[in-house]
């Protein structure tokens, strides 16, 4: 048996072990002879009726062509759905929680979040297009994409002009699973660096419960009359659960 050359030997494994792969996800095997043309048919599918007429793991598929190029992306796609529930989970999980799929490596997860990101752009671009208070429907499909599967809870402020127009939407505080602190003079002092006149406040609750604590309820009254001394008014905190949300104004909590 032929040894190996001397300056390959003592290359190291970075060098020796490199692939497309390492990069992109463990290789499988060789695709089947009806690999291409299974592409191309999903594809040619989206194209002409759109992603309604693909099923969940489809779209992944689609997502994850170009990261396994050489390879079916079906059982990688599959697997994802399987692990987490459904394309919106997999879009939400973190990229560590993505890599414990097998063959899913870092350049997999870098392309589900990019399309995670894509999607939130989209959804916030429509919630900005009208008056906040006259775009309902848009901004609750936009904070449930952001916020429904986070893990921790996550405090945020959406800051509106005199025509209710959105100014910013920031978070301010991420917490543990179940706690955020939250400190009313810096929310209002953010609302007077943007010159913002009115905020809904929001946070997820990891449980899927909307159901507003004690503190929640304290510390929105707090915030609430915090922005009331400086002419700043609070439209409303809203709570995003799992599939669910809370409005406080609506449940006379304001």
């Amino acid at each position: 048996m032929a040894r190996r050359p001397r300056q390959f030997a003592e290359a190291g494994p970075d060098l020796l072990d490199f692939a497309p792969e390492a990069v992109f996800g463990t290789p499988g095997p060789e695709p089947a002879p009806g690999h291409l043309g299974h592409r191309e048919r999903i594809r040619e599918r989206l194209l002409a009726r759109g992603a309604e007429a693909l099923a969940e793991y489809e779209v992944l598929e689609v997502l994850l062509f170009a990261n396994y190029p050489r390879q079916d992306t079906k059982p990688v796609a599959k697997a994802l759905i399987a692990r987490f529930g459904s394309l919106a989970r997999v879009l939400a999980a973190r990229p560590e929680e993505l890599q414990e799929v097998e063959r899913v490596g870092p350049g997999a997860a870098g392309t589900i979040k990019a399309a995670q990101a894509a999607a939130l752009a989209m959804l916030r671009t429509e919630a900005q297009e009208l008056p906040v208070l006259n775009n309902w429907d848009r901004l609750l499909a936009y904070l449930t994409a952001a916020l429904a599967r986070e893990p921790i809870e996550q405090f945020r402020v959406i800051f509106l002009d005199t025509k209710n127009r959105l100014i910013a939407d920031e978070a301010q505080a991420r917490g543990t699973v179940n706690h955020t602190p939250v400190y009313p003079r810096e929310v209002v002092k953010r609302a007077l660096e943007l010159g913002a006149t009115a905020l809904i406040l929001v946070h997820n609750h990891p449980s899927g419960d909307p159901t507003p604590s004690r503190a929640d309820i304290e510390m929105t009254a707090e915030v609430k009359a915090a922005a009331a001394a400086l002419g700043i008014v609070l439209h409303d905190h809203l709570i995003i659960g799992n599939g669910r949300h809370l409005s406080f104004r609506r449940e006379g909590l304001l």
